[in-house]
């Protein structure tokens, strides 16, 4: 695992095809049937998935950067994210396998062979924005494939597993933050970053107590086991509508099965593992545990500067890209692990697996920084300033050369089959 991204053709070229491959080993082994999968929410069928990412390979890059006309006839009123509605995804007369894997292919190949016809200079600033741009984006949808599979209980995706970094002495425990200002985001200079990162300026920050770990499902079920999904005073106006119109009574993927509690893993079941991070969690479910255990979500500044320290590291551990000892990242395990896992990956106040594991909820929405400009992908954030709130650190399927401690995620509140979970902090 490596966090640097290249700047020169042959770096650009490598990541370009190596996230390709990792999109392919998502999509390919999947049935023509489950190509198209069942309509759910906020969901998207496979094969849409796969042409998205060509699709926005092909905008950004070939279009974009140059006066290419687009390869399908009809690819823009099919992938384009922000104009087609989830309602609408299934309702399209898709390419078929062959020609969807065609056209990825095509997409690839014109990237690539625009790079070689530099001649062997070197690629100038806008050159690096868009293919770092198209490299990352497809880093996101290998994580939402992968969700996809998840949702709809496809096989688990075909990657090896790796060791896990284990520490027995680990104690779930509060630690001291201490006062003082901080620079919140992302700091000039700094690799490629999108837009709703930049940039670093000043917050103030009150001393403060958070969980080295993240909930796991063993304090979770308590939660469960307590009745607290049936408190209304735990949950507020919007999540009690939203646990009445759910019906929700546990994490998503969870159920009983002979007086024992079970979690769906893609296709299989298994039981339920009490020192792994509750994951499965939307925002309304993690602010209910928080009230009935008398804790509160930590901000995304108050996480930031747990995970970077006041020093401003990139990583949690320091400024060293991520390695298979520091983060469950890159789909090593295809799976969280226990939250005592990668002790190297602690930050500087003790915090373990801020990077990777499970993306964390805070308490914060997203909003613009004070010198935020929307980026040329102009979509990707502005247009939910005020009404997601922001997740940090990543989750197991997230990639190592896309995630840093100022990254933020965002989805709607009642979103629960993302790979999300959280920590708390204490209330005083």
């Amino acid at each position: 695992m490596t966090n640097d991204v290249g700047t020169n053709a042959e770096d650009l070229i490598r990541d370009l095809c190596e996230a390709r491959e990792r999109e392919l080993t998502l999509f390919t082994d999947l049935s023509d049937e489950q190509l198209l999968g069942s309509k759910e929410h906020f969901l998207e069928p496979p094969i849409w998935e796969a042409g998205h990412v060509g699709w926005f390979q092909e905008y950004w890059i070939l279009r974009s950067l140059g006066t290419a006309k687009p390869i399908l006839n009809h690819g823009d009123t099919i992938y384009d994210s922000f104009n087609v509605s989830y309602k609408l995804r299934w309702d399209h007369d898709f390419p078929t396998r062959d020609e969807t894997l065609d056209y990825l292919q095509t997409v690839l190949d014109r990237s690539i062979d625009r790079l070689d016809g530099l001649n062997g200079r070197v690629p100038d600033e806008n050159d690096r924005y868009f293919y770092w741009l198209s490299t990352q984006h497809e880093y996101m949808h290998s994580e939402n494939l992968c969700m996809v599979r998840q949702t709809l209980g496809y096989p688990r995706p075909k990657f090896e597993e790796s060791p896990i970094a284990h520490d027995a002495t680990f104690i779930p425990k509060d630690v001291e933050i201490p006062g003082g200002t901080f620079q919140l985001g992302a700091q000039k200079g700094d690799p490629f970053v999108f837009d709703n990162e930049k940039w670093a300026h000043d917050v103030e920050i009150k001393p403060f107590r958070i969980a080295n770990a993240a909930v796991t499902n063993a304090e979770f079920l308590r939660f469960v086991e307590a009745g607290g999904y049936g408190v209304r005073r735990f949950w507020g106006k919007h999540g009690s509508e939203w646990r009445r119109r759910e019906g929700a009574t546990h994490p998503m993927f969870w159920r009983q099965s002979n007086g024992s509690w079970v979690q769906k893993h893609f296709d299989q079941e298994r039981g339920l593992k009490p020192q792994d991070p509750v994951t499965h969690i939307n925002w309304y479910e993690a602010r209910a545990y928080c009230a009935w255990a008398g804790r509160r979500l930590p901000t995304e500044a108050e996480w930031e500067v747990a995970a970077s320290g006041y020093e401003k590291r990139r990583f949690p551990w320091g400024n060293e890209a991520p390695t298979m000892e520091h983060a469950n990242l890159d789909f090593n395990h295809v799976s969280v692990v226990d939250v005592g896992a990668y002790p190297e990956g602690d930050s500087v106040f003790g915090c373990r697996q801020m990077i990777g594991n499970v993306w964390e909820w805070t308490d914060s929405k997203l909003e613009g920084y004070p010198e935020f400009t929307p980026d040329p992908y102009q979509e990707y954030s502005e247009p939910y300033f005020g009404q997601k709130p922001v997740l940090r650190g990543g989750g197991f399927a997230s990639r190592s050369k896309m995630i840093r401690n100022t990254w933020r995620n965002f989805f709607m509140r009642h979103r629960r089959n993302i790979v999300a979970g959280f920590r708390t902090c204490a209330l005083s």
